[in-house]
């Protein structure tokens, strides 16, 4: 268990010293001794987070709970409070598919009677590929239905002119998530490999495979695989934008690779572009050289297993079980899968979370609120103007850099600024299965309508059910959800608390408009260092000190286990930059506050990173999460803010105010 500090302990510590202090009282007439330092100025984080602590003990079996995690739970349950509404008495057309989608997936004996049907047409449309010519039809129709085969295209940004989308052919059609997985010989990946093929055989029966046929169906599914894990990138490299950038006119790719008919393929997707981006011609090459080596009867059984394996947690118990059994567990080690109704939300989310988002705000997002927090976001993009202004440590070229994209930043908040077609096929109760496709065929069609010029900016990366606060690099643009827009994040109870949680966020993330990472692209979208080198070092000093506070840290409930604070530097620079200028824009905001306000601004801070976490996943995240634990992320940028120390009364070299020479100062 996670020994953090405990309330009840520092409680018990300040009355054995108010006991010793009465009974000793003579003594310490002769004898003075250093004045008690209060909870707040010891441990901030458990004197702020007390009642949650004592309220929110760890569950049994339980990795973590945490404040933020809680938020996350309600909107969930909001969520399915609106789809159960939506189902007894949708108000539109929207509800009324959203509640047919998610009483068809509730309804669990349909789905079982359901069984392989939902699938049926797919199968039989791969079913009847009877030459070469036949496959890459074929691989178009199922990437329409949201499945994609053979490879992954997808919209992306252009990164020569940021306004707009491009297609990206991108590595793909594998049911294993690293290629590795195909080509290392260790005990562990082989144990791997051959659960995998049992599964593979699994599904391959359940979407109608006679037995006789199983293992050579799956024998060639294997190699298929492996053929296009040969000249797939490595998992680094594919995770490098910069190298997976590769553009090339679609004229151009169609007479490279003439047997997959790209020119076809995208018409079919319904785009018009004339430009894609294609990183792996190697990769290419062989997928149109397979088009004609491979048997036909090998192509279709590749493709049923794709169809089953991507269908089958919408399916009937079989297919349902065999997935949780090879996905769940072996993959990601889960014990059981989720209740009935999370996973039907999860459906729900993949294929059609853009129509519960727009739902999803008309019912929860308050006008009031979403302009006040409209508000609050610009008045903390004037303060990161204004400390740009006063700076020392950025030189003058780079100052009128990060000036100009910070007036020009957008600031979206709740949903997109632009809306999608929600013109859907009606869906019904009738099938589970079948309305996932008529949804993944829908979200599919929007997604590529994002590829083409001034498209760029329709869509956000996250839907506004989902709590999240981000900067978008491509677009300059700070994107706050309305799902974000909840208690302990913006509580409008308690409104001088909005600047100390909901503004400290803002800050971290429009801190990275103009950081390291931000410097690369310019106030008009182009990819260009504006950083000189001498910004870039004051920028590496900054974040020295700042990992070496949390280096010096005890990680907590690991005794004797110190804080990696290499892993969790950028994340703590974004902390510390943000509580700053939150503090800088709530003392403008209100130059009249009192004691108490003052106060409440640090405890919002403090509050949003209350958790339990147990010793074994404590473990595990010291080793790779790039987030401080939550009672540093409390305390270790508090103890920099002279304004913190002037709240609670705080003297330097106390636990929670380091002197003036050891503080860090990145925007104040």
């Amino acid at each position: 268990m996670m020994s953090t500090p405990r309330p009840l302990v520092l409680a018990l510590g300040l009355g054995l010293l108010a006991l010793v202090s009465a009974a000793d009282a003579d003594a310490q007439k002769k004898k003075s001794k250093a004045p008690a330092v209060s909870a707040q100025c010891s441990d901030f984080y458990a004197q702020a987070n007390a009642g949650w602590l004592k309220a929110n003990p760890l569950p049994a079996g339980a990795g973590a709970v945490s404040a933020l995690g809680q938020l996350s739970e309600l909107a969930l349950q909001q969520q399915r409070q609106l789809l159960d509404a939506a189902m007894a008495s949708p108000q539109n057309d929207v509800q009324a598919r959203l509640g047919d989608f998610w009483a068809s997936g509730l309804d669990e004996a349909a789905v079982e009677a359901d069984g392989s049907r939902p699938i049926a047409t797919l199968l039989s449309r791969i079913d009847a590929i009877k030459k070469a010519k036949d496959v890459p039809a074929t691989i178009a129709a199922l990437h329409q239905v949201g499945i994609p085969v053979a490879f992954n295209f997808a919209p992306d940004v252009d990164l020569k002119a940021l306004d707009r989308h491009i297609g990206y052919f991108m590595q793909g059609g594998m049911g294993l998530p690293d290629p590795a997985f195909y080509t290392r010989n260790d005990a562990d990946t082989q144990a791997v490999m051959a659960r995998y093929r049992a599964y593979v055989g699994q599904i391959l029966a359940l979407t109608g495979t006679p037995k006789e046929r199983v293992d050579a169906d799956t024998a060639a599914v294997i190699a298929i695989e492996t053929a296009l894990a040969g000249k797939s990138q490595s998992l680094t490299d594919l995770n490098n934008p910069f190298g997976n950038y590769a553009p090339v006119s679609v004229a151009d790719a169609s007479k490279r690779y003439r047997n997959l008919q790209l020119g076809q393929f995208l018409a079919a997707q319904g785009v018009k572009d004339d430009l894609v981006s294609m990183s792996n011609p190697a990769l290419f090459a062989e997928l149109d050289a397979m088009i004609g080596r491979i048997k036909p009867e090998q192509w279709r059984a590749y493709l049923r297993w794709r169809v089953g394996d991507a269908m089958a947690p919408y399916l009937s118990r079989g297919f349902r079980d065999a997935s949780f059994g090879f996905r769940g567990q072996v993959l990601e080690g889960r014990v059981a899968q989720a209740p009935r109704w999370q996973q039907v939300l999860d459906a729900v989310n993949t294929a059609a979370g853009p129509m519960l988002g727009r739902e999803y705000a008309a019912r929860y997002l308050d006008p009031d609120e979403r302009r006040q927090a409209g508000e609050i976001a610009d008045e903390v993009r004037q303060a990161l103007i204004a400390a740009v202004e006063r700076d020392g440590w950025l030189g003058a070229d780079a100052k009128a850099e990060a000036r100009a994209k910070l007036k020009a930043l957008k600031i979206e908040v709740g949903t997109p600024r632009r809306d999608l077609d929600y013109t859907v096929q009606p869906m019904g109760r009738g099938s589970f299965g079948g309305n996932m496709l008529i949804a993944s065929t829908w979200r599919h069609r929007e997604e590529m309508k994002r590829i083409g010029k001034g498209n760029a900016d329709r869509r956000w990366d996250v839907l506004p059910q989902q709590p999240a606060l981000a900067y978008d690099i491509a677009q300059n643009r700070l994107i706050a959800t309305a799902a974000v827009l909840q208690p302990p994040v913006f509580d409008t109870a308690r409104k001088d608390t909005l600047y100390g949680a909901y503004g400290a966020l803002v800050g971290t993330q429009l801190n990275r408009a103009i950081d390291a990472r931000g410097s690369r692209v310019d106030a008009r979208g182009e990819l260009r260092d504006w950083w000189s080198q001498a910004d870039r070092d004051a920028w590496t000093r900054l974040g020295d000190r700042v990992a070496a506070q949390y280096a010096s840290q005890e990680y907590p409930g690991l005794k004797g286990t110190r804080v990696d604070g290499t892993l969790v530097r950028d994340v703590a620079l974004a902390d510390q930059a943000g509580l700053e200028l939150a503090a800088d824009a709530y003392a403008r905001a209100n130059p009249q506050a009192n004691q108490a306000s003052k106060q409440a601004f640090f405890e919002a801070w403090s509050r949003l990173w209350a958790q339990q976490v147990a010793q074994n996943a404590a473990t595990e995240r010291q080793k790779t999460d790039i987030h401080a634990p939550g009672p540093l992320r409390s305390n270790v940028p508090l103890g920099n803010l002279p304004a913190f120390a002037d709240a609670f009364g705080c003297k330097a070299g106390q636990p929670m105010q380091r002197t003036e020479a050891d503080q860090v100062r990145i925007w104040r």
